[in-house]
């Protein structure tokens, strides 16, 4: 009997272990979301975004995550870039999450740009030693359909080319949903916030 005690005492301890180990590898670290009102919780009032309910369960199941918000409405790519070295420089993150691109294809902005501006954000991202996850876009055609694909492309082909997480889509279930999204028809509600974090939480756990 008394070893079997003993025996559950050291499983319960090592569970313990565990735990404050797995909060440990997170302490005093920092994840940067650089995104553009997608991301910035433009519209939703008081109701959280993706990024602060991202936030809450890392502080509530320990992780040890600190989630710096970056994000602007209205961001570009170049602009996302022309902040990016500051924001590695202020905040040193172990990862960093790249949200952009949808203003560059609402705006008809060449695509090669685009993915000139991105790729050295990954670059310089990586060269601080953080981890990246790239969140892709898709926008309407509205410049046709060749445009489109060529925009919604970059994102796998930077993943694959310089082997960063990715997030195929970040609107994955809430695009062309109304009950997902505010009236403009271009930024998900609160609701809608809810399931892109289960989008990004769904590539970020494994990494964490």
């Amino acid at each position: 009997m008394p070893f079997a005690v003993n025996l559950r005492r050291l499983a319960a301890t090592f569970v313990v272990f565990l735990a404050t180990a797995a909060g440990a590898l997170g302490a005093n670290q920092k994840i940067v979301v650089v995104g553009d009102s997608l991301s910035s919780g433009y519209g939703l009032g008081q109701a959280p975004s993706w990024v602060a309910l991202l936030e809450e369960r890392l502080a509530k199941e320990g992780y040890g995550y600190e989630v710096v918000n970056a994000s602007i409405a209205g961001d570009t790519s170049a602009g996302g870039l022309s902040r990016l070295p500051r924001l590695l420089e202020n905040h040193d993150p172990a990862l960093v999450i790249l949200e952009l691109g949808g203003n560059d294809g609402l705006r008809g902005q060449p695509v090669a740009s685009l993915r000139a501006n991105l790729e050295k954000m990954i670059e310089l991202a990586k060269d601080s030693g953080a981890r990246v996850l790239l969140a892709g876009i898709q926008i309407p055609p509205n410049y046709g359909q060749t445009y489109t694909r060529a925009l919604s492309q970059v994102y796998p082909d930077l993943a694959a080319a310089h082997d960063v997480l990715l997030l195929e889509f970040l609107l994955d279930g809430v695009a062309l949903n109304p009950a997902l999204m505010q009236g403009d028809g271009l930024h998900p509600n609160a609701a809608g916030q809810k399931v892109i974090y289960e989008n990004v939480w769904r590539i970020l756990e494994p990494l964490l």
